[in-house]
């Protein structure tokens, strides 16, 4: 299983109320058809950055009241409608993706928290909504942790991302460590790539567990998915642990028995 700020969207989760299904379905896949235009395939930067202006214009019609032009849209504006949700997150979405269009590089860890403030802090606050349990508290721990799972996401990917031209680890911390782009790009498994690794695994790590009290404060359901998402991307960072750091030939992945020791520590917490 792969840590992605699109895949902790629980749709075919046992544990997401049926009656949300519609409205997760809606949402995930506007997330997921926008990422797509702005990452998948070999279309041009320009093209990518037009593409996300449609969804954009679809959010501006549904904000309007007027009827959205493509039925996945649709589908949306009646979700929205139905359960009062802002518009915002979704537009913080497009924002990041249109960013990752036209951005390769983050000079300090300030600004890659930037960035997945609108990548992924939207998930959880429009899950939140879902289930009608915002507050300043919640809110702020559900940040806490979709930012924690996008920066595990992007420290499993290191290989992958390099392969697409990006580098989502922070100059800053390159340049403290003493590693180039070009060890990355060759998958160096060096001293300084280790020790590197080793402090930003540490320091997602630290931040996904200031966001865990969520988990057990918020009941049902909710609660329990949660706590599963949460040791999911815990489960990983003792991966990239595991592999010593070395994410270029061993990319951290989940199986049958990470599961079990996930259930395990979601049951204690």
């Amino acid at each position: 299983m792969a840590v992605d700020h699109y895949e902790n969207f629980p749709v075919a989760s046992i544990l997401l109320p049926r009656r949300l299904v519609p409205a997760v379905e809606a949402i995930y896949a506007f997330a997921r058809g926008a990422d797509d235009v702005a990452d998948e395939g070999d279309a041009l930067p320009a093209e990518r950055l037009a593409g996300l202006a449609e969804y954009e214009a679809a959010l501006d019609d549904i904000a309007a009241g007027r009827t959205p032009n493509r039925p996945m849209f649709v589908r949306l504006a009646g979700v929205v409608a139905r359960h009062g949700l802002s518009l915002q997150p979704l537009r913080d979405l497009l924002s990041a993706f249109r960013q990752d269009v036209v951005t390769t590089r983050y000079p300090d860890y300030a600004a890659l928290l930037d960035y997945c403030r609108r990548s992924a802090d939207p998930v959880g606050r429009l899950m939140l909504a879902l289930y009608g349990v915002g507050g300043a508290p919640n809110l702020r721990d559900a940040d806490a942790i979709c930012s924690a799972l996008q920066l595990i996401n992007f420290w499993q990917d290191v290989g992958v991302d390099i392969g697409k031209g990006r580098i989502y680890l922070p100059q800053e911390d390159l340049q403290r460590f003493g590693v180039t782009e070009a060890d990355i790009a060759n998958g160096t498994d060096t001293p300084a790539w280790r020790a590197l690794m080793a402090f930003e695994v540490e320091r997602a790590r630290a931040l996904m567990l200031s966001g865990a009290p969520l988990a057990t404060r918020l009941p049902g359901r909710i609660g329990w998915e949660l706590r599963l998402v949460i040791q999911g991307g815990l489960r990983i960072l003792e991966r990239i642990e595991a592999a010593d750091y070395d994410v270029f030939r061993r990319r951290p992945q989940l199986g049958k028995p990470d599961y079990l020791v996930m259930g395990w520590r979601a049951i204690r917490m």
